[in-house]
């Protein structure tokens, strides 16, 4: 119901109320009758499903399969080990997603906890969850709204509603308008919304919405409907993990029926052994430190994330990040500063900027009049508290004169700031003289001017200078400038204070710009990313900031909120890609804008720090809150919080988020070779060896695994990162993890590691199977770890000072050759690994062996580096 469209007098009947408020058998009925006047909670998770959805992974599956089959056959420690892994994978992952979705609660706490209403002719004061259509509810300043009203009163009434619209600035409400048409929330001044701040004045309204009913509700019923999708990780790691499951139970088909052709026999123990040992080869080829590895990368790129401002709630936004293709932007606090800043003054016919205003001197009467009329505080350790235009006229004058200058100037009466009169008054004791100081809208101050402060001293204003002002008003008001107008005159006893003033000059504020924010909108620019501005505040505005940032360059790349109600979604999805400022929009605005977005395949970002962005950041593809002006409930559904609120950050997390995805592919790379070299070792030496002889166990294939191949792995994760990741265009989504040479590279690294693993198994095999068994297992040991740093350089060589920038993988070169030294040479370990010491001739074997890996792997490198050219 679109009360603000309404007189009072129709929204008494609408209501069936009065102006004296309901009685409190009324309340009770429609208590009855509508339901308590808070906010339900959607379908939460309970700790099981949490846990289901980390466990609820084709490769995880496969992993507890093996630990059950493991298990099974006997293999009690390959069954440990496993699951050790998947317990560990679980709980990294639920220690990040454990923040469950508090949203609603969040929004429940916002509310005002008792409300001030009147009931059988009373004031009296109630649970806010007990109000009612109907009710007659008093506001004050510092009151927070109960409840949706259709004010019936205003006193210079202002109320803080950034929360829902995004504007910076308080908003001042006339209960006696009526609104005609469709407007946005912004705009309708004779309304109060539930969970806003009263900042100034006084009113009364009628609730005509409650709980869920109310603009607030409408948010929270946005929340409980939207669902999370995958992020691209997820998508690549189920595509990784059905593959395997795909080649696991490929391998097992071919072994058994390999092993039962072999043994020409189809008696019950020889099927068995058969299934057995082909359960056992399927076991090995699943590269079990995975998604550990993958997910203590990602655990570490949010420690390096924090460190640059942005906490990361969500593991897997971290990668997310990288493939940001369009980032919107709130304005307000993200892309400004979120304080109020004097950006130009007129006076004495002349234009200033603040900063050469500063520096001129003189123009003590303007300084005396933003100080003096002004009901802001501003303590010495720079706490400001009031209206965030008055609080912004202080800060400037402070910057020219110490407070002291002003402490003195006893104030003897004032008239406050009139919705109608447009403007306030102060009358000041300055020294030996009385002063009245006036503020407020520029028209109407000149209205009332009489005289002119020209170079110090009084003179009659002409209709000619009056022009001039007019001029400079909207010189500023173009800017999307805040402008006010100031005057003066000597007080005088009995008559009018806001009559016969003398103009003083205007001042001209805006919320400004981040300085970093244009340096990082030129970034993104580089990268091939979209930035786009979606905002409460009016379309002037935001277009003069999108313009100062370099955003857009014409007007005409920017539309109100109330617009695109006239397109239907397939219209938006068409015109989306034009437009990079959104004014005025409401929730329901932002979440069409990310859902257009998303249906054309982009991957978005989307920045908010107000209940009205909560439902836009659950459905993006990385919700970013502001960690400072953030409401909790943006915090809550929020991907990624900011802990500076700054846009610049976004781009470093960005930047960050490109290079922890190329590493990830490159540890994924690394261990899926490694584990290709393994099945293939396996499966030949199954085809070809005699029976009863050991290649390699499932015990030496775990241990390579979990600890030859992890260290490595996780070292290929906390790589550098290739340089220049922002001048390259985001990458594409739906771009498969293999693409760009990965899967051709993993075949034939894996084929080489194959027949270095076979070579040294044949030359041991000369001595005894023993000797065989265990130079297989050093040998594809050592050319592992040798191989990871043929993926850290990439397409670059291994021979170059890069190759040892990074200690955790030369630990992961060092610490494993170390343990396979004393696994082969420790007689207990040797025994339960069943290999044997080797001479120092077979250990240099098996090392030149292990490095033909590097050689093979630059010969390649050598050609892709000239077919690129």
């Amino acid at each position: 119901m679109d009360f603000y469209n309404k007189e009072i007098k129709d929204v008494l009947l609408e209501l069936d109320t009065k102006m004296e408020g309901l009685t409190g058998v009324e309340a009770g009925e429609r208590l009855l009758k509508y339901g308590r006047n808070e906010l339900s909670e959607g379908k939460k998770k309970n700790i099981f499903q949490k846990t289901w959805d980390q466990v609820n992974d084709p490769m995880i599956l496969v992993l507890i399969g093996a630990a059950v089959v493991s298990g099974f056959m006997g293999e009690s420690v390959d069954a440990a080990i496993i699951l050790i892994v998947v317990v560990l994978n679980t709980v990294i992952g639920l220690i990040q997603e454990i923040k469950a979705e508090a949203a609603v609660e969040a929004l429940k706490k916002m509310s005002a906890q008792s409300a001030k209403v009147i009931r059988d002719g009373k004031v009296s004061y109630i649970d806010s969850t007990l109000l009612v259509p109907g009710d007659l509810v008093v506001l004050d300043a510092g009151d927070v709204v109960p409840s949706d009203l259709r004010l019936i009163e205003s006193s210079n009434l202002k109320i803080e509603e950034a929360s829902l619209t995004g504007e910076s600035v308080p908003s001042e409400k006339d209960s006696n308008r009526t609104i005609a048409g469709d407007a946005q929330v912004g705009d309708r001044v004779n309304m109060a919304y539930y969970g806003t701040g009263v900042t100034y004045g006084r009113g009364r309204g009628l609730v005509c919405s409650t709980g869920m009913n109310t603009e607030m509700g409408k948010i929270a019923n946005l929340i409980n409907q939207t669902e999370e999708d995958e992020t691209p990780l997820q998508k690549k790691l189920a595509e990784i993990g059905k593959i395997l499951t795909i080649g696991v139970l490929g391998i097992c088909l071919v072994i058994f029926a390999t092993i039962i052709w072999k043994g020409g026999s189809f008696d019950a123990q020889h099927i068995l052994d058969a299934f057995m040992v082909s359960v056992s080869l399927a076991v090995a080829a699943i590269p079990e430190s995975l998604p550990a590895v993958v997910t203590i990368v990602m655990a570490i790129g949010v420690t390096v994330m924090a460190k640059k401002k942005a906490i990361i709630r969500k593991l897997p936004a971290v990668e997310t990040l990288g493939c940001a293709e369009v980032i919107c932007s709130d304005k307000t606090g993200t892309l400004t500063q979120n304080k109020m800043s004097i950006r130009e003054i007129y006076t004495d016919h002349k234009q200033y900027s603040d900063e050469a205003f500063l520096k001129t001197e003189g123009y003590e009467s303007l300084y005396y009049n933003m100080v003096l009329c002004n009901d802001s505080e501003i303590d010495e350790e720079g706490n400001e508290v009031g209206d965030p235009t008055e609080t912004c006229l202080k800060r400037f004058s402070f910057l020219k004169y110490n407070q002291e200058m002003f402490r003195d100037k006893k104030r003897i009466r004032d008239l406050p700031f009139d919705s109608e009169r447009k403007m306030m008054s102060t009358v000041n004791q300055i020294q030996d003289k009385t002063k009245v100081y006036t503020k407020g809208a520029p028209d109407e101050i000149l209205k009332r001017c009489t005289a002119i402060l020209e170079n110090g001293q009084v003179h009659s204003i002409t209709e000619e200078q009056k022009n001039q002002i007019l001029s400079a008003n909207k010189e500023m008001a173009d800017k999307a400038l805040r402008v006010l107008g100031l005057a003066e005159k000597e007080y005088v006893a009995d008559s009018e204070l806001e009559q016969e003033l003398t103009f003083i000059g205007l001042v001209g504020m805006i919320d400004p710009p981040r300085p970093e924010a244009k340096e990082a909108i030129e970034k993104c620019k580089h990268a091939g990313i979209r930035t786009v501005m979606i905002t409460g505040d009016h379309r002037d505005t935001a277009v003069a900031i999108a313009s100062e940032l370099g955003m857009i360059e014409d007007a005409g790349e920017a539309v109100f909120g109330s617009e695109m109600d006239a397109w239907p979604d397939e219209e938006l999805m068409e015109k989306v890609d034009h437009i990079k400022v959104f004014a005025r929009v409401s929730p329901e605005h932002k979440v069409r804008i990310v859902e257009a977005w998303k249906k054309k395949g982009k991957i978005i970002a989307m920045t908010g720090d107000g209940v009205n962005d909560a439902p836009a950041l659950k459905i993006a593809d990385i919700g970013v809150g502001m960690g400072i002006t953030g409401t909790d409930v943006s915090k809550s559904v929020s991907d990624m919080l900011l802990q500076d609120d700054n846009f610049a950050t976004i781009v470093s997390a960005v930047e960050e988020g490109r290079k922890i995805y190329t590493n990830i592919r490159k540890s994924v790379h690394f261990l899926l070779s490694s584990n290709l070299s393994e099945v293939l070792s396996l499966f030949f030496a199954t085809l070809f060896l005699p029976a009863g002889v050991i290649f390699l166990s499932p015990v030496h294939i775990l241990w390579i695994n979990l600890v030859t191949d992890s260290i490595p792995a996780i070292g290929l994760g906390l790589n550098k990162g290739e340089e220049g990741v922002m001048n390259e265009p985001p990458r594409d989504a739906k771009q498969s993890i293999f693409a760009g040479g990965v899967g051709v590279s993993i075949l034939y690294q894996g084929v080489t590691l194959m027949i270095l693993t076979c070579a040294a198994f044949m030359i041991g095999y000369q001595d005894s199977p023993l000797a065989a068994t265990t130079m297989a297992f050093v040998t594809l040991s050592i050319a592992q770890i040798f191989h990871s740093f043929n993926i850290k350089n990439g397409n670059g060589t291994i021979f170059s000072k890069k190759t040892l920038d990074n200690k955790t993988m030369l630990i992961g070169l060092v610490v494993p050759i170390l343990l396979a030294i004393l696994i082969v040479h420790c007689a207990p370990l040797a025994n339960l690994f069943n290999v044997q010491a080797l001479t120092l001739y077979e250990w240099g074997t098996a090392i030149g062996l292990a490095f033909c890996i590097n050689i093979v792997d630059e010969i390649v490198k050598i050609f892709k580096r000239r077919n690129k050219r």
